[in-house]
């Protein structure tokens, strides 16, 4: 079995990498020319992308790629004017560029990644912000590669996720800092809901899904939406109490000091269907102990 993953140099790429590569696929990254490739696992083959369509296609055509994971992409909370075009470029041009050349090569598959901010307010689309746009977006454009061709495509949605060496400014990264530093942090009222999956189960997830595109019922997962979501659901500031309880650290946090953001997610996206199968194995409290341990 032959994979292409794309945002391989992100964390939850890393990691899937790594997963799949356990269970002897064969695992190809696409990456732009000047990546740093250094957290990829070597024993994944990495093809540098000059962005020229031709040259993709004729990858694609020469690897005969059984299935493709996208996870590249470009987030951001809020745009400036100056983000526009590379927010489209990274999030429907290139994806486009590879459904045309998934298209042309006859792949099988193609796991998408989608994001719970497609579904504001619970909704089924209702963007929270312009990133959350073009992620719905892309999967529209998809609709034509599937109507014309053979092509499966299913879409995993993500929430929040986090794990060991994650290296991106996430919350439990931002409460590790302060607690070890003793500063003060000024949040929200912090009675937003979170849904924020672990890393392991979130690879688990894809891992399975790419099993069942590889079974005789892939036919079914065409054209579905599957969500990574975590069983224990808490308001922010439940969540820093859990934290704390766990590290054995005291956050000097200021509830309230900030406002809310402008289209705050008050309450995640609760529709999604999770994926045939997969099952979350580890608590918050066993995840966070293994991604920050004591403080």
């Amino acid at each position: 079995m032959k994979i292409l993953v794309t945002g391989a140099t992100g964390f939850i790429g890393q990691n899937l990498v790594k997963q799949l590569l356990k269970k002897d696929y064969k695992v190809y990254c696409i990456v732009r020319k000047n990546s740093d490739i250094s957290k990829i696992d070597q024993k994944a083959k990495v093809f540098r992308y000059d962005e020229k369509l031709d040259s993709l296609i004729e990858f694609f055509r020469t690897q005969h790629f059984d299935g493709v994971v996208h996870l590249a992409s470009l987030f951001l909370v809020q745009h400036k004017t100056s983000d526009i075009n590379l927010l489209l470029s990274s999030n429907i041009q290139f994806g486009t560029q590879l459904l045309e050349a998934s298209k042309t090569s006859n792949v099988k598959w193609f796991i998408n990644t989608g994001t719970f901010w497609q579904n504001y307010q619970n909704e089924d689309y209702n963007p929270v912000n312009l990133y959350a746009a073009t992620k719905e977006a892309f999967e529209t454009i998809a609709e034509y590669y599937t109507q014309t061709s053979n092509l499966i495509f299913t879409t995993i949605k993500l929430n929040d996720t986090f794990g060991k060496n994650d290296t991106r400014n996430k919350i439990f990264n931002l409460w590790a800092k302060i607690a070890k530093a003793g500063e003060v942090l000024e949040m929200s009222e912090g009675e937003q809901i979170i849904d924020i999956s672990y890393i392991k189960d979130v690879v688990n997830a894809y891992e399975i899904l790419i099993q069942h595109l590889n079974s005789n019922k892939a036919e079914s997962f065409a054209n579905k939406h599957f969500v990574v979501t975590n069983t224990q659901k808490m308001s922010l500031k439940e969540l820093s109490q859990l934290f704390e309880k766990v590290t054995n650290k005291k956050l000097n946090i200021k509830w309230g000091g900030r406002p809310y953001r402008q289209r705050e997610v008050m309450i995640p996206w609760n529709k999604g269907e999770t994926v045939p199968l997969w099952e979350q194995k580890f608590t918050l409290e066993e995840a966070i102990k293994r991604t920050i341990g004591e403080l």
